[in-house]
């Protein structure tokens, strides 16, 4: 249905408007002018989908990412005595977080091929890990990593899924109880940490460095511990460690952490790296999932995720995206970043950590962008490689983005995931043209409408 916009300026239906996705602004046209159009009606320009999201269109793109890992992550044993080829480690941290986003992405959703694809993946190593381990000189990377971890990139995570899927099994040929306590103790005996205080610290790039993303590499471990086995000790250390991250990481000034520590300085390098601050969010977000409701700790993480949340959604750029460098808007819009803040935003408004109404719409269009980076084929985009630390902006300016990065597969899992399951909590509308959050569903009484390029008006379809 059409009509000139003359028509229906008095309909009370203008009184709000919906400008959907993608529109193009109308310029230089000189039929439109203050007086004769609402200009308010014009449709912006935007550079990624803006407004209307549905669960459906969540769980395609989620399809999309799950069916090519699928292929690219064979399991088997070659000849030589190596592990099967595809595209991602079957051990490494970055598949430890796309197990536990596929582990989530099943309860949201209720697709059983997630749970499936981690269960016979978790089969697979626990079958063969006594195999390996008899081996005097493993040839395969993979297993090595697995078998002799030597960092805590080796055995965090991945620990971390092991436990979780696990405490969630009754079938106990699935059990993975030597391969959960071989990764737990190199987390909490054999990585190096200070004297001081007994946080993570690595000697690289200088001695007695503390990087951000070790937070995340540990602590959830130590805090899932803690639900594995029940014993309290573990939610105090994990809370502990958490809180000297904290000191040494947090700049206040700005909301946000500092990608690296040394211990000794006086002037500490400052550099604000994007995915670094998302392994610090989702360390939070994880902590306060794992941690019990009156552990004393717990007020003091809950008000560090809405600081740096309240830190983050200031930097989110006009395209939902978070740039490399989070407060240098000169360095390139990154995927992987951009898929945690969503996840733990979007978490975080569902466990009513945060208000729906303020940051739903943040999480959302981190979503829209997220999701332009999700390619027909399943890859995902645009996210920064593997990246140690520097001390100066041009080290993280230049950092090469791919496809081929396993950073970003967990993430926009998660993603999604959470995307899907706060769709079918909270009621996301335009209003006015801008996006709004609304707890009840927002009934319509009323056909809106929108300019099109001619000058007629044209029905909004709810």
């Amino acid at each position: 249905m059409t009509m000139k916009i003359r028509n229906i300026l008095f309909s009370a239906s203008l009184a709000m408007c919906v400008v959907p996705a993608m529109g193009q602004l109308i310029e230089n046209n000189d039929n439109l002018n203050d007086q004769t159009t609402p200009l308010h009606l014009l449709k912006p320009d935007y550079k990624v989908p803006y407004g209307e999201l549905t669960q459906k269109d969540v769980k395609a793109a989620l399809d999309r990412i799950f069916n090519y890992i699928d292929a690219q992550t064979p399991m088997g044993v070659e000849a030589d005595g190596t592990l099967a080829r595809g595209a991602f480690r079957l051990g490494s941290y970055e598949w430890g977080i796309t197990y536990q986003a596929l582990l989530e992405a099943a309860k949201t959703t209720g697709d059983k091929r997630y749970n499936e694809y981690v269960s016979k993946h978790f089969d697979f190593i626990r079958k063969e890990f006594p195999e390996f381990r008899k081996k005097k000189d493993i040839k395969d990377g993979q297993m090595e990593q697995i078998v002799n971890p030597k960092a805590l990139d080796d055995c965090g995570t991945m620990c971390t899924a092991m436990m979780k899927y696990t405490a969630e099994q009754d079938n106990s040929k699935r059990k993975l109880s030597d391969v959960i306590e071989n990764y737990f103790n190199f987390v909490e005996k054999k990585q190096y940490r200070l004297a001081s205080d007994g946080i993570f610290a690595r000697h690289r790039p200088q001695r007695n460095t503390i990087w951000l993303d070790d937070m995340y590499m540990g602590i959830p471990t130590i805090a899932y511990r803690g639900v594995y086995t029940g014993e309290k000790k573990y939610f105090d250390e994990a809370a502990t460690m958490y809180k000297n991250f904290v000191k040494r990481m947090w700049v206040a000034e700005k909301n946000i952490y500092r990608h690296g520590y040394v211990e000794g300085l006086e002037q500490e390098p400052t550099y604000h790296w994007a995915r670094a601050n998302g392994w610090a969010i989702l360390t939070t977000v994880e902590l306060l999932d794992m941690i019990p409701a009156d552990h004393p700790d717990r007020p003091f993480i809950l008000n560090q995720l809405r600081m740096h949340v309240k830190g983050l959604a200031g930097y989110q750029s006009s395209e939902g995206f978070w740039h490399q460098l989070l407060d240098r808007n000169d360095s390139y819009l990154e995927t992987s970043a951009t898929a945690i803040y969503t996840y733990c935003i979007a978490h975080a408004v569902r466990k009513g950590w945060l208000e729906g109404i303020t940051y739903g719409p943040v999480a959302q269009l981190g979503w829209h962008a997220v999701s332009t980076k999700i390619l027909a084929d399943g890859k995902v985009a645009g996210t920064c490689v593997g990246t140690g630390m520097a001390f100066d902006p041009a080290f993280y300016y230049y950092r090469p983005a791919s496809a081929a990065a396993a950073h970003g597969y967990g993430p926009a899992i998660w993603a999604a995931s959470e995307m899907y399951a706060l769709l079918g909590e909270w009621h996301p509308r335009t209003n006015d043209s801008g996006l709004h959050f609304y707890e009840q569903e927002q009934t319509n009484p009323s056909p809106l409408f929108y300019l099109t390029e001619d000058g007629k008006g044209e029905e909004v379809v709810w």
